[in-house]
């Protein structure tokens, strides 16, 4: 793999983000963060190498990485071939809006208590979303409505519910891969984002989390078109 590859050059900017008692765990952080923000797309080979020197670690502590990351399924070994990011499957989807439904609703539902600094998170990556369409930035749209819903579950106030959510939009951004166009896929969600942030700020919960009901439907049944799509 050549050390010009994007998502190479940004590990190398994430090596100041390491020290000396930086771990696998930490280099998992990295990478994970990477796939969630749409930088290593599914399918895309990470070679050791590479990777090993952008980041300045080990081979033993980028391996023990690339198994973690296995684990959280955002990752697959191929014998004889090496690591690559994952690509999803119709199931996949399935399963992760199964899971989303259980977690993000339990969330506004526990708004209720949250204190508003929480709340105002919420309004904030709207706010990010809004200011990046603008600019035609779909990736960065895309990631604003992930940490969107990552902000969402954190009105749990649950580390354990945080670290569950981590995992499950890193996995969820490797299936948004599936739309042709994000434009058309993210831009409709930044006024639902909004329409929710602001029922959320409004202590109107009910009515949010019947919204938030409606919009995971909706983009799951897009997403799953999507799969359809590609395995015509």
């Amino acid at each position: 793999m050549a050390a010009t590859d994007p998502w190479v050059e940004l590990l190398a900017g994430d090596r100041t983000l390491l020290d000396r008692t930086s771990t696998a765990e930490r280099v998992a952080d990295l990478l994970r963060q990477r796939i969630i923000e749409g930088a290593m797309p599914p399918g895309t080979r990470l070679s050791e190498e590479s990777a090993g020197k952008a980041l300045s670690v080990s081979r033993n502590t980028l391996r023990e990485a690339f198994r973690l990351l296995v684990h959280e399924r955002l990752l697959v070994h191929e014998f004889h071939r090496g690591v690559f990011v994952r690509v999803l499957d119709a199931d996949d989807i399935v399963d992760l809006y199964r899971t989303r439904r259980v977690i993000e609703t339990s969330a506004i539902r526990s708004g209720r208590k949250a204190r508003p600094e929480l709340i105002a998170a919420i309004d904030a990556e709207v706010a990010v979303a809004e200011q990046a369409a603008p600019q035609q930035r779909w990736l960065d749209v895309g990631t604003a409505n992930i940490r969107f819903h990552q902000a969402l579950t954190a009105l749990i106030g649950s580390p354990r519910v945080d670290e569950i959510m981590r995992q499950v939009v890193a996995e969820l951004r490797l299936g948004f891969h599936v739309m042709a166009r994000p434009r058309e896929f993210h831009e409709p969600y930044i006024e639902l984002n909004r329409n929710i942030a602001d029922l959320l700020t409004n202590r109107q919960f009910a009515k949010a989390e019947k919204s938030l009901e409606a919009y995971l439907d909706l983009a799951e049944s897009q997403l799953l078109e999507g799969f359809r799509q590609i395995a015509r």
